[in-house]
């Protein structure tokens, strides 16, 4: 009984990590980091890097302000 529960518990686990969203990190000129869900995508139109919070709420950041995009 321990062993079915234990590998019900370690397949939930698996599932849940290959269902979460990638996470970066926008590192700007002034050292700020900036943590972001999902890729952010730069809007050639507004020069504009555009990308999700970690709440999930839409944000942007100037091209010229960003020094370099890390995925975590």
């Amino acid at each position: 009984m321990k062993k079915s529960i234990l590998f019900a518990a370690l397949v939930t686990v698996a599932v849940l990590a290959g269902c979460s969203t990638p996470r970066y990190i926008i590192s700007t000129n002034d050292g700020t980091l900036i943590q972001a869900k999902g890729q952010p995508k730069l809007n050639s139109k507004t020069g504009m890097y555009e990308y999700q919070d970690l709440d999930g709420r839409a944000a942007a950041i100037k091209q010229t302000e960003v020094k370099q995009v890390m995925q975590r």
